[in-house]
């Protein structure tokens, strides 16, 4: 029979290096996604893993190594999801309805690991961000709107704006819906798609500023 500690805290686990990293990575996860990187200490992480300051030390460097590596595979999870939705060959609207479900289907399954990526601190990171991998969103949509802006009488040589704005309207809804969580991820999705997919089919061939064609 186990004895309890005579102070009452938590008896530590034994665990495996391999195990005890895990525990580290999915405690500060939760940690830095609910309150951010500057709000969370060393000490409260090792507090609710129950182990010692050194412990996170030994295996992470500091606070900014272990969050380095959350970031790190948020990034290429997240990254793996959306580019996996953009192949060539995919019909447009497709594309954007697969991108939107993807990133609403990462955030309900990974709630912190969205905060955390949408609320990070540029400057503990060294590698990918939020703001990258939807950059290479953009990227890759641009490129695969050019031939469908070039079909409909456009000029394909816009699609990076029409990219960068695709993009950073999927990023918001994100943002928004990660706290909210409603209505429905399809029924969110679907208005999103249905905004965007019109703004593109809908298109002037030469747009111009309305406010800026009276004379002065």
């Amino acid at each position: 029979m186990n004895t309890p500690p005579v102070d009452g805290s938590p008896k530590r686990v034994r665990m495996s290096r391999a195990q005890r990293r895990e525990q580290l990575i999915g405690i500060a996860r939760e940690l830095f996604g609910a309150r951010g990187y500057d709000a969370v200490s060393i000490e409260e992480i090792a507090s609710a893993s129950n182990v010692s300051k050194p412990v996170v030390y030994e295996h992470f460097g500091g606070k900014e190594g272990l969050y380095q590596v959350i970031v790190d595979r948020e990034v290429t999870h997240l990254s793996d999801m959306l580019s996996a939705q953009m192949r060539p060959g995919l019909h447009p609207r497709d594309m954007l309805e697969r991108i939107v479900l993807s990133l609403l289907d990462y955030i309900e399954s990974n709630a912190d690991g969205f905060r955390l990526l949408s609320h990070q601190s540029p400057a503990a990171v060294s590698g990918g961000t939020f703001t990258t991998v939807m950059a290479d969103v953009a990227e890759q949509v641009a490129e695969l709107l050019a031939p469908v802006l070039e079909e409909q009488g456009l000029d394909p040589r816009t699609s990076p704006i029409y990219g960068q704005l695709l993009a950073g309207a999927i990023a918001r809804i994100g943002q928004w819906w990660v706290d909210e969580q409603e209505p429905s991820k399809e029924v969110t999705a679907a208005h999103v798609v249905n905004l965007l997919w019109l703004g593109l089919r809908s298109m002037e061939r030469n747009p111009r500023i309305a406010s800026r064609d009276v004379t002065e």
